[in-house]
């Protein structure tokens, strides 16, 4: 192989030099160990580490092995080529008598100097000094060969003087390298203080995320701990429970069991007499004495016609007994059971905040049921009469013209809430358009502007066309994925919180969008119901189900 061959072969693709203590990595590529590992980090911070060569990335910082082969050939290399080595460093242009490393290359001379030599060079600002380099051509025009001095605003490019004089770039507006560069460096110092404001608000909201993160931690041990709290208070009533229904079906057992103990032993005592009697009645029929027979007690053969005429009573008797004696009180113990379950449900412990986590469960207030407000409703719908639904097209009567009510076919309750948690379950009659929510009092009446969830006084969920689920405010709509399986909505209000959640109830609870924000007014109760446009006919209703579906 040729020396010039061989030589690229030892060349470190890094520093362009011959291997110094080279390493392989596991992609096959060799470098020198200081090069390799500068490269790599600079990469620590990335989420993979590339091979300079091929690009192959690393999950992990990738292990250097020394490659000893490529080691000895290197030294054997440089020990039959001195000359070789020498090249692979810079070396003082004017240091004739020995070999000495540049420190600077002057771009104007084209020579490298030493530090003595650099202590005596001229400090004129067009002698350029950059780090060490053999590579003048990129300095110098590819057309004339000449030092490239001024820069072309027009074509965005360095020329020399022949360029500007002769060439292609005669009359065009030209600058100094000097002051293209101060003007470019001005540009990249404000592009790089809006890079380094961008990192620093990334890094704020990751140290925002992260604390986050870190309070729903904690707040999901305090939830943890309230939650096997709560159950283990629910298991223990439950057990309480239990015990207390067994006990009254055992004591009633025992009830039963002791009247009718006492019943038999009054009926055994019957039993021996009546035997008594039988026994004297048959020693009479077997007697062959008539006057014996004859002169038999009276009172035993009236006792004996008495308990052969008695038949029908004995079975009113035993009928008696057995409701003297009474049976299990099933009602009793359905209603005990039932009483129990509901004092266990409807329980409202009031739960100590969890040290280092403000967090509480949510503690559903007992609200009103919701009475819509006839006066806010529009003309074309109709309001039951207990406040409780709203229909459109209108059945029965139309709503009254009011100057309060909203436009087009919505309505809003006459309570409002400005404290608590609530909760309250609706169900859409139909496949019309619809939408529930909650809304300000002031919020605008008389254009589409009032349409709930279209302006920022109202938040809305509803369907449209028969598609998924939208939520609304603002006017910005979020579509959500979910189809309803049963258009039966729960909404759950929580005003200090500033939280306003839905819900599809059905077998199993879905959770459909919450709105995070902070309310500055009561919040009424607002429901609005369209046509779907797919034929005539159809009933879109709103039935208010109760505030615990």
């Amino acid at each position: 192989m040729a020396s010039a061959d061989l030589r690229d072969e030892l060349t470190c693709s890094i520093c362009l030099s011959i291997y110094t203590d080279p390493v392989t990595l596991t992609c096959g590529h060799s470098f020198c160990q200081v090069c390799i590992g500068k490269v790599l980090d600079t990469q620590e911070g990335s989420k993979a580490y590339r091979c300079p060569e091929c690009r192959a990335e690393f999950q992990e910082r990738p292990a250097l092995e020394k490659n000893r082969k490529l080691c000895n050939i290197a030294e054997h290399f440089l020990s039959n080529h001195p000359e070789q080595g020498e090249e692979a460093r810079i070396l003082c242009t004017y240091c004739i008598q020995s070999s000495v490393s540049a420190t600077k290359t002057c771009l104007l001379c084209e020579a490298s100097l030493c530090e003595n030599h650099l202590k005596v060079h001229s400090r004129s600002p067009e002698h350029v000094l950059t780090n060490p380099t053999t590579s003048f051509m990129q300095r110098k025009c590819s057309v004339h060969k000449k030092v490239l001095e001024y820069y072309c605003s027009e074509d965005a490019s360095c020329i020399c003087v022949s360029c500007s004089l002769a060439g292609e770039h005669r009359g065009h507006q030209l600058e100094t390298l000097n002051e293209a560069s101060e003007k470019k460096k001005k540009k990249l110092r404000d592009i790089l203080q809006k890079l380094t404001s961008k990192r620093e608000e990334i890094e704020e909201s990751v140290q925002r995320l992260q604390k986050h993160r870190k309070n729903v931690q904690i707040k999901a041990i305090g939830v943890t701990e309230q939650v096997i709290d709560l159950i283990h208070g629910i298991r223990k009533k439950l057990d309480t429970l239990e015990e207390r229904v067994l006990r009254d079906i055992s004591r009633q057992q025992q009830q039963v069991s002791f009247r009718v103990s006492r019943i038999v032993r009054q009926l055994e005592i019957k039993k021996e007499e009546l035997s008594r009697n039988i026994h004297h009645v048959e020693e009479l029929c077997n007697t062959k004495d008539p006057l014996t027979v004859l002169q038999g007690r009276e009172s035993d053969s009236a006792n004996y016609c008495e308990a052969e005429d008695g038949n029908h009573e004995n079975e009113e008797c035993d009928e008696e007994m057995v409701n003297a004696v009474g049976d299990l009180d099933a009602f009793l113990i359905s209603m005990t059971l039932h009483k129990g379950l509901v004092d266990i449900i409807t329980l409202k412990k009031r739960w100590k905040n969890v040290p280092g986590a403000s967090v509480m469960l949510p503690d559903v207030s007992v609200t009103s049921d919701i009475s819509l407000d006839e006066n806010t409703a529009s003309h074309v719908v109709s309001i039951s009469h207990d406040g409780n639904s709203v229909s459109f097209p209108a059945l029965g009567s139309h709503c009254p013209e009011t100057p309060g009510s909203i436009w087009d076919r919505q309505v809003i309750s006459t309570m409002g809430f400005s404290s608590g948690q609530h909760y309250w379950a609706f169900e859409i009659n139909e496949s019309g358009n619809w939408i529930v929510g909650m809304a300000y009092p002031s919020i605008n009446r008389k254009n589409m502007d009032s349409f709930i969830g279209m302006n920022n006084k109202s938040w809305g969920l509803g369907r449209w066309k028969n598609g998924p689920y939208t939520a609304r405010y603002n006017a910005k709509e979020t579509r959500l994925l979910n189809y309803p399986s049963r258009q039966i909505i729960g909404m759950y209000l929580d005003c200090e919180a500033g939280r306003l959640a839905f819900y599809e109830l059905g077998d199993k609870i879905i959770h459909l969008h919450t709105f995070p924000t902070t309310f500055t007014e009561p919040l009424h109760v607002g429901l609005g119901v369209w046509d779907n446009l797919t034929g005539l006919g159809r009933i879109t209703k709103i039935n208010f189900l109760g505030k615990a579906y």
